[in-house]
């Protein structure tokens, strides 16, 4: 095929505006110069094209050959190297504007394009950007709800990923209107993985867990996925205020067999049974953290930190009567004002019971219940029997058997 400059592909396309036959032979002929630019390499084929671009979208050219043309385009801009593919699809978009509404489809094609190439080279607020770009609810082109979906969740993931949970919410938000009129399982559960790291992003770490433990049980959902999505229901559980709704979630994955192949499952232990956790303790699960779970919260400790100043002193309210400030900063490892403070804090809130006498700096916890109590040490003791048990099972599986068929026997 004959190479074309510029020179002859300004008097091809000159000879194409005078053309009067058929629109049919019109369009073959655009097409017969487009196939010869695309021989073009380098400088060339980026100002060839961007020539024949520029008059494929002029208003002389009918709409029909130009829709159809400028589909073509699109697909040889897939082929094209990444870095000369970013120019070409900027100057198109750029050309396009003017008349968009007349080339939605064919805009929409080449922004997903372009998209892509921005995500790989994890510019990700460029490609959501791109995205974004696509008039989805506002154009004259009829979206079908699948598409629409996809791409609101895609630019959402996207501006997590350059961790900007406040844009990502406001597409999460929309895909939340759509995400109901879907038959799509692939998407439901695209929908729910977004919208557990939104909240995730957003610190709300229980109403985040929750959704992570639901997706740890969608069998559409690859088995490693499942996994990954019970450790991060863990971690946010860890991370999240301690009270009821806490607690709730931390028996929930404690029940769960599986949490105990976490490498998170020691911390997740020592708070369901109420143990004092130690800060040398933590060095472990703090690798598991992603760089938003790491963030320092209003007075300078770390997410993490928090959570813990916060599950131990719960837990000495269930060893404790009373205690002074500086006995409990001791225990908690922070100084005594601190501990003073969270404390404060949770009575407050009503996440723990008590009051604080300041004049003689005693934090008193209110009387437990004696049953409640009492259940809660039976509970404890029936765990520890069962994983004596276990172990003997496992050191003497022979015995075991033999034991477990007496006992049927008799």
């Amino acid at each position: 095929m004959v190479v074309i400059n510029t020179s002859t592909l300004r008097n091809h396309l000159v000879a194409l505006t005078n053309f009067s036959g058929p629109h049919k032979e019109h369009g073959e002929k655009y097409r017969s110069i487009l196939e010869s630019i695309m021989v073009n390499s380098g400088n060339d084929l980026i100002e060839t094209l961007k020539m024949f671009i520029e008059a494929i979208v002029h208003e002389q050219v009918s709409l029909v050959i130009s829709r159809q043309i400028l589909t073509d385009i699109g697909v040889q801009l897939m082929k094209l190297p990444d870095a000369t593919s970013k120019i070409l699809s900027h100057f198109t978009l750029d050309r396009v504007q003017p008349r968009v509404i007349s080339f939605e489809e064919q805009v929409a094609s080449i922004r997903q394009h372009l998209s892509q190439i921005y995500e790989r080279n994890k510019n990700w607020r460029e490609s959501a950007n791109v995205l974004v770009g696509i008039p989805l609810e506002t154009g004259q082109k009829q979206y079908t709800v699948d598409y629409k979906l996809e791409t609101y969740l895609k630019i959402a993931r996207l501006f997590l990923e350059d961790g900007d949970p406040v844009q990502a919410e406001a597409f999460i938000n929309r895909a939340s209107l759509l995400q109901a009129e879907t038959k799509s399982e692939e998407l439901h559960v695209l929908y729910k993985v977004c919208y557990a790291r939104v909240l995730d992003y957003r610190r709300k770490f229980i109403e985040a867990a929750q959704r992570y433990n639901e997706l740890s049980y969608r069998t559409i959902v690859d088995e490693e996925e499942r996994m990954n999505a019970l450790k991060n229901a863990l971690i946010c559980t860890v991370l999240a205020s301690a009270g009821q709704q806490r607690s709730r979630m931390l028996a929930t994955l404690f029940k769960d067999e599986r949490c105990q192949h976490l490498p998170a499952y020691a911390i997740l232990e020592k708070m369901y049974l109420d143990r004092i956790i130690r800060r040398s303790e933590l060095e472990e699960f703090e690798a598991l953290l992603q760089l938003h779970q790491k963030a320092s919260t209003v007075d300078g400790s770390s997410i993490l930190d928090r959570a813990v100043f916060e599950h131990n002193l719960l837990s000495a309210s269930k060893l404790y009567n009373n205690i002074t400030f500086e006995e409990l900063g001791a225990l908690l490892e922070i100084q005594p004002s601190k501990a003073e403070r969270i404390a404060s804090q949770m009575i407050t809130e009503e996440r723990l019971s008590g009051y604080i006498d300041q004049i003689d700096g005693i934090v008193h916890f209110e009387t437990r219940e004696v049953l409640p109590l009492w259940d809660k040490q039976i509970r404890s003791l029936c765990y520890q029997v069962n994983k004596i048990i276990e172990n003997i099972g496992v050191a003497e599986p022979a015995w075991m058997t033999k034991l477990m068929d007496d006992q049927m026997t008799h």
